[in-house]
């Protein structure tokens, strides 16, 4: 399997969908309720709660984004 190197990880390119983390966690805040607080205060106004609630809807997203492209090999 090809794989790329970085200085903080090494990426098997042939296995994952790629993501761009940065609409997924836009798409989170949005879904959640949470856009409009970011937009007005930013990110770092979020409570850990918040953040939390974010970091888990981009996992579940990333989780089944990954099934459906096993699903289809």
């Amino acid at each position: 399997m090809k794989k790329t190197s970085t200085a903080t990880s090494t990426h098997d390119v042939t296995s994952e969908p790629v993501f761009d983390l940065a609409s997924l966690k836009t798409e989170a805040a949005v879904a959640l309720g949470l856009w409009d607080k970011v937009r007005r205060e930013g990110w770092g106004a979020l409570t850990a709660a918040e953040s939390g609630s974010i970091g888990g809807y981009v996992s579940r997203m990333r989780l089944m984004a990954k099934r459906q492209a096993e699903l289809s090999n």
